[in-house]
């Protein structure tokens, strides 16, 4: 194992292609990428089936009590983009309204997630080429010691190490980083799309039952809330 630690190549491989990558980048951008990085290691998602059964319970008490009663709870919702919903909703803004904004809102998250997203794409992309450049710096200075065959061996064999750091840091570190980051991402927009339309309905008016219904579509059949009516044969 360490015939394969050499940190020369490791300063060249890691250390070019994370300039290349950051410089990908504007600067305003920097900081969702180590945002990302936090979201990867600890994420927060809420299940769907609790978000529907709290936007349930909401949705008896705006029936029987009014969509203004629903401000003595907004307190205690935890979740941002529903309490975002709900404001607007006992604001009295129009259901078009509320929609819109959620929808930015969706789209504004889709477009952060994005820049870490294509930042671990970039670096997986450039890892191999700067390995190979490593190597290339490798064999020339080996080549520069020819004269000394005890040395021109390891000096070749650590040449080609750079270009194995390369193809290792893209599969097994960036790509698979990237593909984990676009998974969150897409069951955090599936969650936000879940409260927009609970929030609509919610304002509408709609039936406790039938918003549960509704919401329930976005999950799997095993996976839904409570039991529902009507998914016989479903798979």
């Amino acid at each position: 194992m360490s015939s394969l630690v050499v940190p020369a190549a490791m300063a060249v491989v890691f250390g070019s292609t994370l300039c290349a990558t950051f410089a990908t980048l504007s600067k305003s951008d920097i900081p969702h990428v180590f945002r990302s990085l936090r979201l990867l290691l600890s994420p927060k998602t809420r299940r769907p089936t609790e978000m529907i059964e709290e936007i349930v319970v909401m949705a008896e008490k705006a029936r029987r009590e009014g969509l203004l009663y629903l401000e003595n709870y907004l307190e205690s919702v935890d979740d941002l983009f529903l309490k975002k919903g709900l404001q607007l909703v006992i604001d009295g803004a129009e259901p078009e309204v509320v929609n819109g904004v959620l929808e930015t809102e969706i789209y504004a998250l889709e477009e952060r997630h994005r820049v870490a997203q294509e930042f671990f794409e970039s670096a997986g992309s450039f890892a191999p080429t700067m390995g190979i450049a490593g190597a290339i710096m490798g064999l020339i200075v080996a080549l520069g010691s020819i004269a000394d065959p005890d040395t021109l061996g390891p000096a070749i064999a650590a040449a080609f190490v750079a270009t194995l750091y390369g193809v290792v840091f893209a599969y097994c570190v960036c790509f698979p980083i990237a593909s984990k980051l676009k998974t969150l991402t897409a069951k955090e927009i599936m969650l936000r799309m879940l409260v927009r339309e609970g929030v609509v309905a919610l304002q509408s008016g709609n039936n406790p039952i039938i918003i549960r219904e509704r919401l329930n579509a976005f999950l799997n059949p095993n996976a839904r809330a409570v039991k529902t009516v009507g998914t016989r044969g479903e798979e």
